[in-house]
């Protein structure tokens, strides 16, 4: 018999809570109440049809705070529909991945009417996240109770409540179980393994366990350049022309990797599923605003805001803004050279101890000053991107990350520049990079988890003692847990985390053949940096909701550019070596030219390598190939029976009208 959403139950007393929306502490019955019969009315009248309920009856909220939070859930038939409307793809008993429909829900590996573990709960959260995104308005003209919230046919109610300030946030739920046996497969007991990259999956999504699968992946990677760059150590650092190989081959190495990680990533994600997930077309992001009109493409509605403003407000504010803090980012530079112009004359005067440990003081601050800059441009970046009034999150985020990414390439990278091809003192280059990636890597992991874990503690102890003092009969464990999560932070997504990965792997690339420890201490810092990133996703911030991926999207762009970039900078610093301008004492020309033709000539190589490797391993390949296949068969099935159909009908047709 076939289930249909109107039959199914949205009205139960009990149930296992997923997600959490958390209201504004003065909201009007008439709007929670409006906003409940939204949430578990039927689709067909224009519901989610989840499962919803307060975190305290009404006789706990007279003793107790937190009368504003509600938990959200779904029956079991409920998400299995659901995963069917956002194409969730599975694995089949014939071992093919193909897009789950609940009709043909026996055919797929592991399912069982009996057994609620066929989805994630990432999954499932992630289901109801959607769910809760396209509840829209119908007849609405207002949020009821706040006339200054207009709604109008087609808009996301959620995305007007959280704008409006009626709904302070909507997170999931932790699920401490099946937490608590990943951190001990994860970051518990410091082993050298691989990360459990599938758990990591099954609890954080696709996006998450992509970045760590990333981060493992690149830190096993640099053990090579680690490994090679050792021995160079024990040389004379005066004695540059030895570097020329470790520069060959960090050009080879650069290009191999990224090669490498597309076909490990289009295999993970194939495993999962994302990598035949259909994209649906995007609708507008929470932020957009404009004049209500009608979208050419769907013909619903929906705010319009014309391009050319858009345009304007790019090219007349936010490139003057970026190119201002780009030659700020250059005048403070140059206010570190001074600064290491005055340490080293003091050194030179003096000769002491302290004053040889003060020439690494100039270099110490400057790398705090990055750091900081670094943050604060980020703000900036994130205000003037979303007052450009981008229509889609996917362009709102690509004009972000580059905003983002030519500053911090400046930031972090123009003085080296300066002292490698300016000032050519490679002496003060080995000690700037040392110091900027020392400093920035310690930083970091202060910063992003230590601090904020150390808060969070502190908080849960507070939490704890609050909890245990109540004399009300509630769910203490769920109580405690639903108010200690709420003040957690909120995980921005991947990208501070991919960034971080991006300026170590320019540290590396570009600079490393003058500073060869250079990724021995990459190496040293990931392995500490997958320990601290589990400990800040597990215990520091909340719960993210689970998005689906197939790979790391523009940032596999941003590394590839970074590795181009490292093929010039790298030739560059070869014509520089004493050996290499042996061989041409008098005509410099001839030197730049031939520089330049082995330049040329790598970059072609680096081309070549990367279209010689395919992004998809064969058989990937081949299964992709079997399904479009599959599709387009079934489709010409499709059509033939209706057509058979029509052919059958149009005798009906006749008689009836021979018959009149």
């Amino acid at each position: 018999m076939k289930v249909t959403l109107s039959a199914l139950d949205t009205y139960e007393s009990s149930f296992t809570p997923l997600v959490v929306i958390e209201l504004a502490q003065d909201v009007k019955e008439e709007t929670k109440e409006w906003l409940k019969n939204r949430i578990i009315a039927k689709k067909k009248d224009g519901g989610a049809q989840l499962l919803f309920r307060p975190l305290l009856n009404k006789y706990e909220t007279e003793t107790l705070e937190h009368h504003n939070l509600y938990l959200v859930g779904a029956s079991q038939i409920r998400l299995l529909l659901g995963a069917e409307a956002v194409g969730l793809v599975k694995e089949c008993n014939d071992n093919t991945m193909r897009a789950f429909t609940y009709g043909t829900r026996q055919n797929f590996k592991g399912f069982d009417d009996n057994n609620d573990d066929f989805l994630t709960m990432a999954e499932c959260q992630f289901i109801i996240k959607h769910e809760l995104e396209n509840l829209r308005a119908r007849d609405e003209k207002m949020i009821p109770g706040y006339p200054q919230a207009k709604l109008y046919p087609g808009k996301s109610l959620l995305r007007r409540l959280l704008t409006s300030g009626i709904v302070i946030q909507v997170f999931p739920l932790h699920d401490p179980e099946a937490l608590k046996k990943l951190e001990d497969t994860w970051y518990t007991r410091f082993t050298l393994k691989y990360q459990p990259i599938d758990s990591i999956r099954g609890y954080f999504g696709e996006t998450i366990a992509l970045y760590f699968g990333f981060l493992e992946y690149f830190t096993f990677a640099l053990i090579p350049m680690a490994v090679i760059g050792l021995p160079y150590y024990l040389f004379a650092w005066e004695d540059y022309d030895k570097y020329v190989i470790f520069a060959s081959f960090n050009l080879i190495w650069s290009t191999v990797i990224l090669e490498v990680w597309k076909r490990g990533c289009a295999n993970m994600t194939y495993r999962w599923g994302t990598l035949l997930m259909k994209r649906q077309f995007e609708e507008p992001r929470p932020g957009f605003h404009g004049v209500l009109g009608i979208n050419s493409v769907t013909g619903r509605e929906e705010p319009v805001y014309s391009s050319f403003k858009r345009q304007l407000r790019i090219y007349l504010v936010s490139l003057p803004f970026v190119c201002l803090c780009l030659y700020f980012s250059l005048y403070v530079m140059m206010i570190y050279f001074d600064m290491e112009v005055w340490a080293l004359s003091l050194h030179e005067e003096s000769g002491s101890e302290w004053t040889s440990i003060l020439l690494y003081v100039p270099s110490i601050i400057y790398a705090i000053i990055i750091e900081i800059m670094n943050r604060l441009y980020r703000y900036a970046a994130e205000f003037l991107t979303s007052w450009e009034n981008h229509r889609l999150e996917s362009a709102y985020q690509n004009h972000l990350v580059l905003k983002v990414l030519v500053f911090n390439f400046l930031n972090c990278f123009a003085s080296l520049f300066y002292i490698a091809f300016v000032l050519k003192d490679m002496k003060l280059l080995r000690q700037s990079l040392a110091t900027l990636l020392i400093t920035s890597q310690l930083l970091n992991q202060i910063v992003e988890s230590l601090l904020p874990y150390w808060l969070q503690r502190k908080h849960g102890v507070q939490v704890k003692r609050r909890v245990q003092a109540l004399k009300a009969d509630i769910d203490v464990a769920l109580y405690e847990q639903v108010i200690l999560e709420k003040e957690m932070g909120t995980y921005m997504g991947t990208f501070d985390d991919y960034l971080e990965l991006f300026l170590q792997f320019g540290y590396v690339s570009l600079f490393s053949c003058v500073y060869p420890l250079a990724a021995a201490f990459a190496v040293l810092n990931n392995f500490t940096e997958v320990n601290s990133d589990a400990l800040k996703m597990c215990r520091v911030l909340k719960r993210p909701f689970s998005e689906p991926s197939a790979s790391i999207g523009v940032w596999q762009l941003a590394f590839e550019t970074m590795s181009v970039i490292s093929v010039v900078t790298n030739c560059a610093l070869i014509g520089m070596s004493p050996q290499v301008n042996a061989v041409f004492p008098e005509s410099k020309t001839d030197l730049i030219l031939i520089v330049v033709a082995v330049e040329h000539a790598l970059l072609a190589l680096k081309f070549i390598l990367a279209f010689a490797i395919p992004d998809k391993p064969r058989h990937i390949q081949m299964k992709l190939a079997r399904l479009e296949f599959e599709s387009l068969e079934a489709l010409k099935q499709q059509q033939m029976k209706l057509v058979a159909e029509n052919l059958k009908e149009e005798p009906r047709e006749d008689i009836k009208e021979k018959a009149a």
